[in-house]
C-alpha cells in the first residue's frame, strides 16, 4: 500500500493515512487502500482493536481530494459518494473489532466523516473538526449528513453543515463529537523577528495521543472478545430500529453469548476471584 500504513502489535492494528504532503486528503487510491487495511485487520483473529490516525502532526484527514472531485460529473459524483459510504459503513457496521480514531489536527469534510464512522474518537488539543462542503458548492457525501445529527443532534449538525465552520477539540467534546481530549504534551520556544514565544509541541502531543489511544485499546482488549464484538453489533443495529426492536436484538445477542466458551470462562473466573483467560470463541 502506498498511501496507507498498516502495522500490528500486541493485538492492535495501527492504520495510518500517509499523505502528509496533502494533509492526508482522501483520494480514490487511498480509499481503496483503507478498505484493504481494515479488511486485513478484521480477518486477523490475533487482533482485537484498530487505531486509525493520520501521518504527521498537522492533519488527521483534511478532507477529500478536491482536484479529483472537480473532475466528476453527476453520475460519477453519485458513484464516488456511494463508494465512500460503503467503505465507511464497513468500518462502522462490519468491523467486529472496535475502531478508535486518534484525531490530530484537521478532520474536515471526508476526514470528519471518517472519524465519525469509527466507534470511538479521541482528539489532541490541536484538532479541528468541520464539514465545509457547502463552501465548495457540495454537501457531505460520505455519510456526514446522517452520522453527524445522530451524534450531536439535528440542530447542532445542521449549524455545522450549513455554515461550514470549523470547531476546536473543546467544542467537539462539549457537543459529544469526541469522547476525550488529549492536552498538549508540552511547549517549545521559537523565535521570529527577534521575538521569542512558546508554541505547542505538536510532535510530543501526537505521541501522547497515540499513547492514550493504546491505553484505551488495552482496556478493551482486557474484555471478552466475542462479547465486545456483539456489543458493537447491538449498538449499531439498535440505532436503526425502534426501542422495542433494538431490545429484541439485544436479547438475541445476549442469549448468543451463552453459547461461547468466553462466557463460561468469564463467569468462572469471577466466582474464583481471578483474571479471565479469554479464548475468543
Amino acid at each position: 500500500m502506498e498511501n496507507v500504513i498498516y502495522e500490528t502489535k500486541d493485538g492492535i492494528a495501527y492504520i495510518t493515512i500517509n499523505r502528509s504532503d496533502k494533509l492526508n486528503a482522501l483520494n480514490s487510491p487511498t480509499m481503496n487502500e483503507l478498505i484493504e487495511a481494515f479488511s486485513l485487520a478484521e480477518s486477523n483473529p490475533q487482533l482485537r482493536v484498530v487505531i486509525l490516525t493520520g501521518a504527521g502532526e498537522k492533519s488527521f484527514v483534511a478532507g477529500a481530494d478536491i482536484n479529483e472531485l472537480a473532475e466528476l460529473d453527476p453520475i460519477g459524483g453519485k458513484r464516488h459518494s456511494s463508494m465512500g459510504q460503503e467503505i465507511f459503513n464497513f468500518i462502522e457496521s462490519h468491523m467486529t473489532k472496535p475502531v478508535i480514531a486518534a484525531v490530530n489536527g484537521f478532520a474536515l469534510g471526508g476526514g470528519c466523516e471518517l472519524a465519525m464512522a469509527c466507534h470511538i474518537r479521541i482528539a489532541s488539543e490541536n484538532a479541528k473538526f468541520g464539514q465545509p462542503e457547502v463552501g465548495l458548492g457540495l454537501i457531505p457525501g460520505y455519510g456526514g449528513t446522517q452520522r453527524l445529527p445522530r451524534l450531536v443532534g439535528k440542530g447542532r449538525a445542521l449549524e455545522l453543515i450549513l455554515t461550514g465552520k470549523m470547531i476546536d477539540a473543546a467544542e467537539a467534546f462539549r457537543i459529544g463529537l469526541v469522547n476525550q481530549i488529549v492536552p498538549y504534551a508540552g511547549f517549545i520556544e521559537v523565535e521570529k523577528d527577534g521575538i521569542k514565544k512558546q508554541k505547542p509541541d505538536l510532535a510530543a502531543t501526537k505521541k501522547a495521543l497515540i499513547a492514550e489511544a493504546v491505553k484505551l485499546a488495552q482496556s478493551i482488549i482486557a474484555q471478552a472478545p466475542v462479547a465486545v464484538g456483539l456489543a458493537v453489533e447491538a449498538v449499531n443495529r439498535g440505532l436503526e430500529m425502534t426501542m422495542a426492536e433494538g431490545q429484541a436484538v439485544e436479547s438475541n445477542l445476549f442469549g448468543l453469548v451463552y453459547t461461547t466458551e468466553d462466557f463460561i470462562e468469564g463467569t468462572q473466573a469471577f466466582i474464583e476471584k481471578r483474571k479471565p483467560k479469554w479464548i475468543g470463541r
